[in-house]
C-alpha cells in the first residue's frame, strides 16, 4: 500500500531567504506550517562558510534541535557538482568523486538518505562514488529533470553502467522531477514573455505546438556524453528548427523567440514511467511553477503523477520545488510561503483523496 508523504525543498523559499526574510531556521519553520514532515536542504546555499559548520558539533546539535522542534525528516540533500571552481581547468575525475564524496558524508551527518545529483553530473563520477554511498548509507539520486525523461535510452544508459551483483549499485537511484509532466508550458512564463513584448500570435503557436507534442508524443532524449549536442538534437527532433524558421518568416522578434526556447525546457511524460521504474526512484521533486487560490497547478499534472506514484505502491517523499518566482521577479515580488503551502494542500488532497 502507498503511503506517500510529502516534503519541501527549500530551494522553494530562495527568494524570502535572499531578500533576508527567513533564515535557515525560518524555513524550516514555514515548511512546518504547511502540515509537510520531510525537509530538502540545499546546504551549499544555506549553511554560511558550508560545508565547516557541518563537520561541528555545534550545527550538528542545532540542526539536530530544528528538526525535533519543528517535527520535519530530512528527506533529499541537493549536491551541486562545481567542477568548474577553477578558471583554467575542469576538476579532475578524482577530484569530482573527492567532492561527491563530501556531499554524501555532509548528508549522512545531517540524516539525509539521499542526495540529489544533477544531470550533468559524469556517469564515472556516480561510479567512483557508489563504494562510499553504500559505507555511509545513503543513495546518490540522478535527477530526471525536463527535458530528460525516464524509459529512454538517456535513462538505460546509465541502468546500464550502475547496475549489477555488487551491492554498491543498489546505491543508485533516480529522482523524477515532476517538471517532465508538464500538460502545458507554465502560464507564469508566458506571462513573463508577454511582459518582454512576444506578441499574442507566437505564443499560440508556441501552445499549440506543445499541446501537438503532449498529444502525440515526445521524441526523447538519447543517451549521450555530450548534454549540449543530446539536447540539441532533442529539440530539433520535437520541431524547434521548423518552428524558428516560421517565427522569422513571419518577423518574429526577440521575446517570440524567447518564449518558444523556453518552451523546450518543459515536456510531458506518461506517469507509467514512474510505475516502471518505481524499484529505482529514491525521492520526488514535486516541482510547481504557479499553484492557483483553488490548489491546481496550473502546468503539472500533479493527480496523474500521483495516482501513478499511488499504483506503484511508493512510500517515500514528494518535495515542493517552487520554481514560478523565476518568472516574476521583474514584475512583482514573488511570494513563495504562499505557492508552497498552496501546493502542499494540493499534494494534501491528491495523496489522500
Amino acid at each position: 500500500m502507498s503511503e506517500i508523504k510529502r516534503s519541501v525543498s527549500l530551494y522553494s523559499y530562495q527568494d524570502e531567504y535572499y531578500d533576508g526574510k527567513l533564515d535557515l531556521e525560518g524555513c524550516l519553520r514555514e515548511t512546518a506550517k504547511t502540515g509537510a514532515t520531510g525537509v530538502e536542504l540545499l546546504a551549499e546555499s544555506m549553511i554560511k562558510q558550508f560545508p565547516n559548520p557541518i563537520f561541528g558539533e555545534e550545527f550538528q546539535e542545532k540542526w539536530k534541535g530544528w528538526l525535533k522542534k519543528y517535527n520535519l525528516t530530512p528527506t533529499c540533500y541537493d549536491a551541486f557538482l562545481e567542477n568548474k571552481i577553477y578558471d583554467n581547468r575542469t576538476l579532475s575525475l578524482g577530484e569530482q568523486v573527492e567532492m561527491m564524496c563530501r556531499d554524501l558524508k555532509c548528508a549522512s551527518i545531517l540524516g539525509f538518505s539521499c542526495i540529489r545529483t544533477l544531470v550533468s553530473t559524469p556517469i564515472e563520477v556516480i561510479e567512483g562514488s557508489l563504494a562510499f554511498a553504500e559505507e555511509v548509507g545513503v543513495k546518490i539520486g540522478l535527477e530526471v529533470h525536463a527535458p530528460f525523461s525516464l524509459n529512454s535510452s538517456w535513462a538505460q544508459g546509465y541502468l546500464d553502467r550502475l547496475s549489477g551483483s555488487d551491492s554498491k549499485y543498489n546505491y543508485f537511484a533516480f529522482i523524477p522531477d515532476m517538471g517532465i509532466f508538464c500538460k502545458n508550458v507554465p502560464d507564469v512564463v508566458a506571462d513573463k514573455w508577454r511582459r518582454a513584448g512576444a506578441k499574442e500570435e507566437f505564443i499560440k503557436m508556441v501552445d499549440e505546438a506543445y499541446a501537438s507534442r503532449v498529444a502525440n508524443g515526445f521524441t526523447k532524449i538519447e543517451y549521450s556524453l555530450n548534454l549540449g549536442l543530446a539536447n540539441l538534437n532533442y529539440r530539433n527532433a520535437n520541431g524547434l528548427a521548423e518552428l524558428t524558421e516560421k517565427f522569422k518568416s513571419m518577423g518574429a522578434g526577440p521575446a517570440d523567440f524567447g518564449y518558444l526556447n523556453s518552451s523546450y525546457t518543459y515536456s510531458w511524460s506518461d506517469p507509467q514511467d514512474l510505475i516502471d521504474n518505481i524499484d529505482r526512484i529514491c525521492h520526488c521533486h514535486a516541482k510547481c511553477y504557479n499553484t492557483s487560490e483553488d490548489y491546481v497547478e496550473t502546468a503539472v499534472a500533479i493527480p496523474e503523477v500521483i495516482a501513478a506514484y499511488k499504483k506503484a505502491g511508493y512510500d517515500g517523499y514528494v518535495s515542493t520545488e517552487y520554481e514560478g518566482g523565476e518568472s516574476l521577479r521583474d514584475a512583482i515580488e514573488v511570494d513563495g510561503i504562499e505557492q508552497v503551502r498552496r501546493h502542499q494542500e494540493t499534494l494534501r488532497r491528491a495523496i489522500e483523496g
